[in-house]
Formats: structure tokens, C-alpha cells, sequence
């Protein structure tokens, strides 16, 4: 038999297909052992044939499986096909998507765990017996054993030595066994469950769903309306088929919350899959879903390569969110993969948003999608009301302070009244510039193009881009002065307000810095649920998804930071960011407040916001985009061009270009604009950025591919060039 396999070596060069010998045992879907050239590597099976075109004799032999079990089933392997083609990767960078990291290269393995117990044929007694006077670890070891009946050799080890226990299994009183080790995430969880009586609008959105003959829906609810208990009806309900599930949320650490949900109705049903487990844990719960053991995968992004089989729903929570985009490669989009997925298995896609993207929301008004609303909380409640709070009479007023005298009232009253708040600021750090006030010197990091942010808890100067630290300035280094501004504010900044303004107040901080330690989204929101603080202060990490039954008031510190960047997408994000973090207040059965500090409170955005009239934005910015053909009436692509040094970047910018160019020329009538400059960001991490900035009619796919194709052509080992298409951030 031969096998067709892919080397796992992500290189354009070894893109191809090669033959070997394989015995029976091997099946498609196999990660195998092959030689290749003069070294070993790793590959995947991705067909079998009786005969090779290749001559016998050039033919090797498959060196040997790697693995129990096909890691790849047929659909993945559709799948991983799609990718390569869509998003122009190697096979070898779309199957990896596949299958944890560590697997590769033998990195991780199953936990085994040696377990003891004392032999059936010698009584207790008779061992003791046998023993010398001193030896009373033995002794004391062999007795304990008749208690416990069975423990961990590595606990024996501890208790009594090494030694002893070497002995006692050498002199044959003690048998030895291994068992399979489960590495279970977040076991500390608590899994919560209770009884839900549907309201009519969500048992109408359940029939709805269900009943279309339309492949993608959109569940549009507002904050509160019980979008999670709609979910898990209809896991429940495909479960029932015989049918697997997968499960979407935008950032790892909305998935506790969800997973304990999850556990609470479907117990070890479920598995979680996300880069912030260990490789460990990540494994195991991939091998669960993978031999059937799982039928539900709960996770971020990735988990939309989830190895489940005859999957009957997918749901993309929060579908609007930004991290749905990979921005490395395969630069994919979850909601094309999570489609093309779907086609394969011929099942449904669930998009929830209480504010969809302006893309899926024409989408559904043309009938391409089916729609269904839920435009009620739960528990009948309103929506918390907004208090709008114009910044610039407050330095007219003399409060310079980044609290606002309304949020501070609000503040107060909350706290008096044993309730929770959230501060919404999307700034981490302490200030966002070191300004020298006598030569106007920033401090900028050597690695990027941007300015340093300060961080007082760890008194560094970070690079938000590539991490680099710096230590704090004394004095300018162009002019010697000491006279130094640290100019802007950020989360730490916040907190240390707070401290001043409320010292016996209870605080919590939410964002990158804090949530570095695995669990560390966990441990927060876990701590805030329990009311062990009474404010929490978060980046958009504490926007999306939450529902903390005690927090009535939300306080958003700069509504207007997100209206202003160089992005075409930056109305529809604040008015998102704005609703979602609104969102989070008077979940329960408490009146909800909303503190909405703004330099600019007639802005449109702000005003469609604020009352929650997400039908009157779609109108305004899709006017907007129709009448300027920014997505989704045009597809923008994005060439980058990246090299260490600044003269290879601009050299691989003018090939790449040269290469485009008579594809522009020839194909004119689907160019809306065309043109190549720097990137917003000249350097990032070390390296020169330049790009060629396109902008197609939609549907225009030949073009699009074709772009692709000569653009990836001009890559060298000096030059990476890569395309973007519709990126998250111009920058």
C-alpha cells in the first residue's frame, strides 16, 4: 500500500505530496515517522493508493506510526484542504491547526501514574514478619497499604523513602500497575445549574433556529435577553441526535464562566480547548474530543479545529469580536472556516451578538442568513439608563480629575449600598507617554515604532507591541532635564485614584498585565463573583459576556478613545464597546446605572449607544460605508512587506508592487483604490514595515486569489511578505 503524505515542514518548497511504503495498520489520518532526505521527520497521511507513479526501488518505507489513533479525521482533512487554498499556506501550516502544538515532535504524552498495592498471596503479617527490627519504614509503609488498599507510587515514595519502598517491591510485596491520568482544567470550578423556565422570546428564537433551511443564523439579542440558555438548548437538543457541538467565545476569559454552564448541564460531555491551558491539559482535552470520549468543545478561536466528528452545531458567541481574526498565519477568519466547516458536515452555524457586525447584520436583511431577535432582558427589567458626562465642563469646573463629580456620586452610592462596580477603561498600564517638557523628547521602544508606556507596580517603561522593557527615565536622554511629564492614563492609574478616593473600597485590576499567570482571568472573575472586591477595573477583557448579578453601576472612562483611530471599523467598535460594557450592569434584579465620561457627548455614535438603538447605527454606518465602498461593499487587501533591515524592505515592497501592478492594470473595473506606502507603523519588533494597500468590489474572487499568488511569490529569506484581507487594525 502507499501512502500520500505531507511532511510536516511549513515551507513552500516541500508543499507537495510525496509517496511511501506503508503497512496495513496505517489508515488516513495518521501522524507517521518517515525519512526525508538525509534526516527524520514528521508527516501526515492525507491519502492511500495501491501504486505509486514513482519507480519501487526510489520508493522508502514509512519509519512508523506516531500515534494510537488517526489524529486527523476525513472532514479535517476537507478542512485543512480549504485553508491551505483560501489563506495560500503550506498544507503542512493548515494541518497543524489540527492537533495540539506539543504533539509535534513528541513534546507531550499521556499522564501515567503508578499506582501500589500489596500482593494477594503474602498476608500482611507474614511481611511484616519477614522484616529486619530497623526496617520500620517497610514495615510502616506495608501497613498503611492494608488500610489504603491502593496509592501512588510517587506518594508511597514521599511518605516512607525511596529506599523502602525500592525494597519492598524487590523482596515481591508489592505489585505495580499504570493507569491513564486525566489532566483536568479549571477542576476547581464550581458548576453551577439551574432550573430555567424559557421565556416566549426564547423559546420562539429556539424554533426559529431550528427550523430554518438556512445553514447560518444570527441570534440577536440584547444584553441580559438569555442568549446562554438558548445555546444550550440547542446543544442539547443536537446531543440528543447523536450529534457533536462546538462552542465559540471571543476571549479565554469568558470560557470558565461558559464552561461551568456547560458542566453544570452536560457534565464530562464537555471539553475546553485554548491556548491558555497547558500543554498538558491541552492535550488530554483534544484526545477526549478526539476518541468520542467529549462531544462538546468549548474554547476561543483555535477551537473551531476541534477534533470532533459528525458535528451537528456550531455557535460564535460575541460574532462581532475582533479575535475572531488570526493576525498570524494562516491568517484565517473563524466565521469562513466555521462556514466552510458546516458545509462539510452539513450543519447549522449560530451567530450571537448583541451587536452584530455590520456585515452579518446585511447579511440576515438580505436573506442570506436567517435572523432571529430577542429584545427583552430576562427578568424584564430596562436596560440601565445612561448618565452622559461632558469632560470639558468638568475642567471648566474645576475638576481635573478622571472621574467625573457624577461618577463619583455613582461610585459611592453603589458601594454604600453593598453593590459591585465596573470601571471600563481600554488602557492598561499606568500612563501612556514619558514627555520630556523642555526638547519634546518621547521615550519610544528601540524595537518599535511607538511610544513606551509606564508601568508603576514593576516601574518599567513597556512596549505594548513587543513587550520590551525599559528602566524608568531620570532625565531626558537628548537634553539632560529632569522636568519629565507622564502624560496620559491607564488601568494602574485608575486604581491608584481609587485608593485615594475610596481607601476602604475593594479593588480589582483586569487586563494583560494581571492575567499573565495561567488561571489569571479565572481567579479575578472568580473572586469578583464572590464579592470579594467591590470594583473591578478591566480593558475590554471585563466588556463582553460577564454577568455579575451585583454589579449596578458601569463606569466608562473615555468613551470617546476608539472613535478616532485610522480604521474604517471605528464607529461600529465604540458603539459595540459601548453596549457591551453597558451591558454588564443590573443584570438582576437591581436598577442598572451606566457612567458615560465623553469630551464629545453630541457625537451620533454615542447618542445610537446610548439608547441602545442598534438599528439606527446600522442605518447610519452603512450609509456610510455603501457610499464610500468600505467593507462589506468592497474587499480591502493589505500586502505587508517585512525585513530587518529597512533597504531589503523597501527593495521587496517595489517587486511586489512590479508584480501587481499589470494585474491592476489589466483588471481595473475591480480596483476601487491601489497603491503602496509605509505601514502606520514603520518598524515592529526589529522589523521594517511597508505595504501595498488595495481595495476590491466584492465577490471579486479571482482577483483576490490571484493577488495572493504573486504577492506570496516575492517572499525570501530576507523579505516576509504576507497577505491580509479585511485586517482588524490598519496599523
Amino acid at each position: 500500500m502507499i501512502a500520500e503524505v505531507i511532511v510536516d515542514i511549513a515551507h513552500s518548497e516541500v508543499d507537495k505530496v510525496f509517496d511511501y511504503i506503508a503497512d496495513d495498520d496505517i489508515s488516513l489520518g495518521f501522524r507517521v515517522e518517515i525519512p526525508f532526505g538525509r534526516f527524520k521527520s514528521e508527516g501526515f497521511v492525507i491519502g492511500l493508493k495501491i501504486k505509486s507513479d514513482i519507480e519501487g526501488s526510489k520508493l522508502k518505507k514509512i519509519i512508523r506510526k506516531l500515534d494510537d489513533f488517526p489524529v486527523l479525521s476525513n472532514e479535517q482533512l476537507l478542512l485543512a484542504k480549504y485553508v491551505k487554498e483560501e489563506y495560500h499556506v503550506p498544507f503542512a501550516a493548515a494541518l497543524r491547526q489540527f492537533i495540539p502544538a506539543d504533539l509535534r515532535g513528541g513534546r507531550v504524552k499521556e499522564k501515567i501514574i503508578s499506582f501500589a498495592v500489596l500482593k494477594n498471596e503474602i498476608s500482611p503479617v507474614e511481611m511484616v514478619a519477614s522484616l529486619r527490627k530497623s526496617s520500620t519504614a517497610q514495615a510502616n509503609a506495608i501497613g498503611y497499604l492494608k488500610e489504603q488498599k491502593k496509592e501512588k507510587l510517587s506518594v508511597l515514595n514521599e511518605k516512607f523513602g525511596y529506599g523502602a519502598i525500592k525494597s519492598l517491591i524487590e523482596k515481591g510485596f508489592i505489585d505495580l500497575s499504570e493507569e491513564k491520568a486525566g489532566r483536568i482544567p479549571y477542576k476547581q470550578l464550581e458548576a453551577f445549574s439551574k432550573e430555567v423556565t424559557l421565556s416566549e422570546e426564547q423559546s420562539n428564537a429556539i424554533d426559529t433556529l431550528l427550523n430554518t433551511d438556512k445553514r447560518v443564523s444570527l441570534l440577536f439579542g440584547v444584553t441580559g435577553s438569555g442568549k446562554t440558555e438558548v445555546y444550550l438548548r440547542l446543544i442539547d437538543y443536537y446531543l440528543r441526535q447523536g450529534k457533536t457541538a462546538i462552542m465559540l467565545v471571543p476571549e479565554i476569559a469568558l470560557t470558565p464562566q461558559m464552561l461551568a454552564q456547560l458542566r453544570a448541564r452536560f457534565g464530562d460531555n464537555v471539553s475546553i480547548l485554548h491556548s491558555g491551558l497547558s500543554a498538558g491539559e491541552r492535550y488530554d482535552e483534544w484526545v477526549r474530543l478526539r476518541t468520542g470520549e467529549a462531544k462538546i468543545a468549548i474554547g476561543a478561536r483555535s477551537a473551531i479545529f476541534a477534533p470532533l466528528e459528525n458535528v451537528g452545531i456550531i455557535i460564535i458567541d460575541e460574532e462581532h469580536d475582533g479575535s475572531y481574526v488570526a493576525e498570524t498565519s494562516p491568517r484565517y477568519k473563524t466565521l469562513d472556516v466555521a462556514k466552510k466547516r458546516c458545509e462539510i458536515h452539513n450543519c447549522k452555524l449560530i451567530l450571537g451578538s448583541a451587536t452584530p457586525s455590520i456585515e452579518t447584520y446585511s447579511a440576515c436583511l438580505s436573506g442570506k442568513y436567517n435572523l432571529a431577535r430577542m429584545n427583552k432582558r430576562i427578568n424584564g427589567k430596562n436596560l440601565p439608563d445612561f448618565i452622559v458626562t461632558d469632560m470639558r465642563d468638568e475642567l471648566r469646573n474645576g475638576n481635573p480629575s478622571i472621574f467625573s463629580y457624577d461618577l463619583k456620586r455613582e461610585l459611592q452610592k453603589c458601594i454604600t449600598g453593598g453593590n459591585q462596580a465596573i470601571l471600563f477603561l481600554n488602557r492598561r498600564g499606568f500612563s501612556q507617554q514619558v514627555i520630556c517638557r523642555d526638547c519634546g523628547y518621547v521615550a519610544k521602544c528601540k524595537n518599535c515604532d511607538v511610544s513606551l508606556n509606564y508601568h508603576k507596580d514593576s516601574n518599567l517603561l513597556k512596549c505594548h507591541y513587543c513587550n520590551s522593557t525599559y528602566k524608568k527615565l531620570s532625565a531626558c536622554p537628548e537634553c539632560g532635564s529632569i522636568n519629565l511629564n507622564y502624560k496620559g492614563t491607564g488601568t494602574q492609574k485608575i486604581v491608584d485614584e481609587l485608593n485615594a478616593l475610596f481607601p476602604t473600597a475593594r479593588i480589582l485590576r483586569m487586563d494583560n498585565d494581571t492575567t499573565q499567570n495561567k488561571e489569571g482571568h479565572f481567579k479575578i472573575l472568580r473572586s469578583f463573583s464572590l464579592g470579594e472586591a467591590d470594583i473591578l477595573v478591566g480593558t475590554q477583557m471585563v466588556a463582553k459576556g460577564h454577568d455579575f448579578p451585583s454589579v449596578t453601576l458601569v463606569g466608562i472612562l473615555d468613551a470617546d478613545m476608539s472613535l478616532y483611530f485610522p480604521d474604517y471599523r471605528c464607529n461600529e467598535r465604540t458603539f459595540q464597546l459601548i453596549t457591551q460594557v453597558a451591558g454588564r450592569s443590573g443584570r438582576a434584579n437591581k436598577k442598572g446605572v451606566v457612567v458615560l465620561q465623553t469630551y464629545n457627548p453630541d457625537n451620533a455614535i454615542l447618542k445610537f449607544a446610548m439608547n441602545y438603538d442598534y438599528e439606527g447605527f446600522f442605518k447610519y454606518e452603512n450609509a456610510i460605508r455603501k457610499s464610500t465602498l468600505f467593507p462589506p461593499y468592497s474587499v480591502i487587501l493589505r500586502v505587508m512587506v517585512e525585513s530587518e533591515r529597512d533597504e531589503d524592505a523597501i527593495s521587496g515592497l517595489k517587486r511586489v508592487y512590479e508584480k501587481l501592478l499589470p494585474l491592476y492594470e489589466k483588471e481595473k473595473e475591480s480596483f476601487i483604490f491601489f497603491n503602496k506606502m509605509k505601514s502606520p507603523v514603520k518598524i515592529l519588533k526589529n522589523k521594517y514595515r511597508y505595504q501595498v494597500l488595495m481595495r476590491l468590489i466584492a465577490d471579486c474572487f479571482d482577483v483576490k486569489h490571484e493577488i495572493y499568488k504573486l504577492a506570496l511569490s516575492e517572499k525570501t529569506s530576507k523579505v516576509l511578505v504576507y497577505v491580509e484581507e479585511n485586517p482588524g487594525s490598519l496599523n
